[in-house]
């Protein structure tokens, strides 16, 4: 029969296709596994975490599989320990970054400093959490690009989460002219922040005059707004506080300069 053929050694093609039916039994089992797991901690785990736990119990079915049908293809474990130990200490030296990257992912997804959907800012890279794995970190940049940045560089440098807190700041200087009503134009700002309905009231909102300056007299405002809506509350309030200083008559000047001549030119004046 030609499933008694002999493929090489004492495996015949009939091994081959049970080792490949074992292998595709697995897949089903870890993918049925994964999605069973899904359903059930979804709601107590965060994504991140049930991620991390998905590929886990996935890739742990695979290499149960892997184990399993070694002996059948004619491959002896014990005979493969041994060469891959030889084989570990060539390329120890060769993979050190890879080990690095590995255990910086380890740690990142148990310190949890980020996670998918955070807006974050790493070196010269910012924009939104795509995926993070054990060895590397997927952002997806504002410009809609992808970058991939190895774990090792994610967890030793300086992480900036700008959504890890619920509440965050930004702040504005508006110059106005001298001959203009400071009080009045803190009192239009104030109203304005009042009204918008993401500016949030706690921490306060504050408004004041910080510097006189050589063209205006600067209105500094600072303004604390639900994270996941700082940068469209920051650009709708500013604004709408130009367009109320504008109607009420407030202007932002130009710089201006006064020059005094020291030698001016005589005139004379005839009747």
């Amino acid at each position: 029969m030609i499933l008694d053929y002999i493929v090489y050694g004492d495996v015949t093609i009939s091994d081959l296709l049970l080792v490949i039916t074992i292998l595709f039994i697995a897949v089903i089992i870890a993918r049925i596994a994964t999605m069973n797991i899904k359903k059930m901690l979804s709601d107590k785990l965060s994504r991140d975490q049930l991620e991390l736990l998905n590929k886990i119990v996935y890739y742990s079915i695979i290499l149960v599989a892997l184990i399993a049908v070694l002996p059948i293809i004619g491959l002896n474990l014990t005979g493969l320990l041994v060469a891959g130990g030889f084989a570990g200490l060539v390329l120890g030296f060769a993979s050190q970054n890879i080990v690095a990257n590995l255990v910086s992912g380890i740690f990142l997804l148990s310190e949890r400093p980020i996670k998918i959907g955070d807006q974050i800012s790493i070196g010269d890279v910012s924009g939104f959490v795509e995926d993070i794995s054990i060895m590397s970190t997927i952002v997806r940049t504002y410009d809609g690009l992808y970058v991939r940045i190895p774990n090792e560089k994610v967890f030793t440098s300086n992480i900036i989460n700008y959504v890890a807190n619920p509440a965050r700041r930004f702040e504005y200087t508006i110059g106005i002219r001298y001959s203009d009503d400071a009080e009045k134009a803190i009192e239009i700002i104030k109203n304005i922040i009042e009204e918008h309905p993401f500016a949030l009231k706690h921490p306060q909102p504050t408004v004041f005059v910080e510097n006189l300056g050589e063209s205006s007299v600067d209105i500094v405002v600072k303004v604390w707004a639900p994270s996941t809506e700082w940068y469209s509350v920051k650009m709708d309030l500013l604004w709408k506080i130009k367009k109320a200083l504008e109607e009420n008559g407030i202007e932002i000047p130009f710089p201006q300069r006064v020059i005094w001549f020291a030698n001016q030119p005589k005139q004379s004046f005839e009747n």
